[in-house]
């Protein structure tokens, strides 16, 4: 999310968890950095979290698409879980001697608290509030704003209230109610001056030379930093409010077994969303279990069965996103199917393009045994085994052992998947272990379908991307690397803008 939105690159440097600040402390003892000093919490974990934090703070970070990178003025920090949980304590300790050592003017803190609405008349509860930020007191960090989330913009009243009792000004307590679109949170946080004040609070621009007494939250002048005249916010606010203007209405159906769990695939999700915006379409999102459409599966019943193809058939496209186990594969294959004979837009991504390999080999090259090795054993070498392990993979252990990260995809000339990237040569994340076998490529291709985007990384020929002639299918495409986690609402991810463009033209035909 935070790539998304300030539109940059980071590195997996920028996500810290306990567990890589545990390993990186027993790292440093087995190689007698501590000299022999017993390990504890404070000061070695602490410390290794500080160290960790300033260090990516100052690496030097490239803006979505530049290859220049730049060092950042700010680095935003953000503490997940709730205040007090025994979880995210050697973290809090870390950051609360980490402003002693920056100093109070070069970090500040935002407490995200939650303001529910209860009884009748309904009414603004502060309390949590109240009691979250007397324990991070205890805890010793004092928050200089706190950002309300709630249904309703937050009241003049419990303003007050949350003030008198945080010793928070009234002016640094935030309102983020709920807004028509997500993009209109940041433009409605200008408007509470939040801007101004956050940068005198760091003394940035224009406030970096200041050297009086005048408290943050005193500056009443709305946008001295002059932030919403600049280009940035002026893209954003056309971005905002062209969410709320869409021409249409297009209807993606998400084949996958983790429907059920939120966030599984929340930047599908959200690359979904930034073609749909770019198209002016209104997305809705048809969630279907992949095992609900094959009626062979122990887990089904006719109706749930008979109602998931409803659903899909209704669909103006079809994703089928990436994935680990067998669970619901036999579906995500008859889905497949049904989409490159039905010719509804398609686009599959990881193991939703394996699952279309696998579903050509069986019903065009007529090889029904076709499977991947990752599921099954005993393939027939070279002709029935779709999809193979990796050479260079370790089947003894299976963390820390995939295929991860940018890696260079060389786009045939004339393909769809080029003309929507517009070059040759584009750069996407991947995380796989298993990969199309190359040897039965020369067969699918006779057989009509294509494998128009390759990787040559010094360990053989990866297939990184197929797709159906424009001329036999509006939109079949499928990638192995992850589009989704490049997309950006600026700037959505090409193959899915395809993908939403072709819908958009399925869904005008079916009016």
């Amino acid at each position: 999310n935070y790539e998304r939105f300030l539109s940059v690159s980071l590195t997996k440097e920028s996500n810290l968890s306990t567990g890589k600040i545990y390993q990186t402390v027993i790292d440093r003892e087995r190689m007698g950095d501590y000299l022999g000093k017993t390990v504890q919490v404070v000061p070695h974990i602490s410390d290794a979290i500080q160290e960790w934090i300033l260090r990516v703070a100052k690496a030097p970070v490239a803006r979505f698409g530049a290859q220049k990178k730049e060092t950042p003025e700010i680095c935003i920090l953000e503490l997940g879980g709730t205040l007090g949980d025994i979880e995210s304590m050697p973290f809090v300790e870390a950051l609360r001697q980490l402003q002693l050592a920056v100093g109070y003017k070069n970090m500040c803190f935002v407490h995200v608290s939650l303001v529910p609405v209860l009884g009748s008349p309904a009414e603004q509860k502060t309390k949590p509030t109240q009691h979250s930020v007397a324990q991070m007191r205890q805890l010793g960090l004092t928050p200089d704003f706190i950002a309300c989330r709630g249904i309703e913009p937050l009241e003049p009243s419990a303003k007050r209230k949350i003030a008198m009792f945080s010793s928070v000004p009234q002016n640094a307590i935030i309102s983020i109610h709920d807004v028509s679109n997500i993009y209109r949170v940041p433009l409605m946080m200008m408007e509470q001056n939040f801007s101004s004040m956050l940068a005198h609070r760091l003394r940035i621009k224009p406030f970096y030379k200041e050297n009086d007494s005048k408290k943050y939250s005193a500056y009443e002048q709305h946008d001295i930093t002059g932030i919403s005249k600049s280009h940035v916010i002026k893209e954003w606010t056309a971005l905002a409010d062209s969410v709320d203007e869409p021409d249409s209405e297009c209807v993606i159906a998400m084949v996958g077994k983790y429907v059920d769990q939120g966030d599984a695939y929340l930047s599908v999700v959200k690359a979904l969303t930034h073609s749909a915006i770019a198209t002016k379409q209104r997305l809705k999102i048809e969630w279907i279990v992949a095992s609900d459409l094959d009626i062979d599966d122990d887990s089904t019943t006719q109706e749930v069965h008979d109602d998931a193809w409803v659903r899909l058939k209704k669909s103006d496209g079809i994703v089928v996103p990436g994935g680990f186990g067998t669970r619901g594969f036999g579906g995500k294959v008859q889905a497949i199917k049904y989409a490159r004979e039905s010719k509804t837009p398609f686009l599959g991504i990881c193991l939703g393009m394996q699952a279309s390999v696998i579903e050509y080999c069986r019903n065009v090259l007529n090889r029904p045994n076709a499977h991947s090795s990752e599921f099954k054993e005993g393939l027939a070498e070279d002709i029935d085994d779709a999809i193979i392990f990796m050479p260079e993979g370790d089947r003894e252990r299976m963390g820390g052992t995939m295929r991860l990260g940018l890696r260079e995809t060389t786009l045939r000339k004339g393909s769809i998947a080029r003309k929507y990237y517009g070059s040759e040569n584009v750069q996407e994340r991947h995380r796989h272990r298993y990969e199309v076998n190359p040897a039965l490529v020369p067969d699918l291709e006779a057989a009509g379908l294509h494998f128009v985007g390759r990787n040559t990384d010094g360990s053989g020929e990866r297939m990184e991307v197929i797709e159906l002639d424009e001329s036999t299918h509006p939109y079949f495409v499928a990638s192995q690397f992850h589009p989704e986690f490049t997309s950006r609402p600026e700037r959505p991810n090409p193959l899915f803008h395809g993908l939403l463009e072709a819908s958009k033209i399925a869904a005008a035909k079916s009016e």
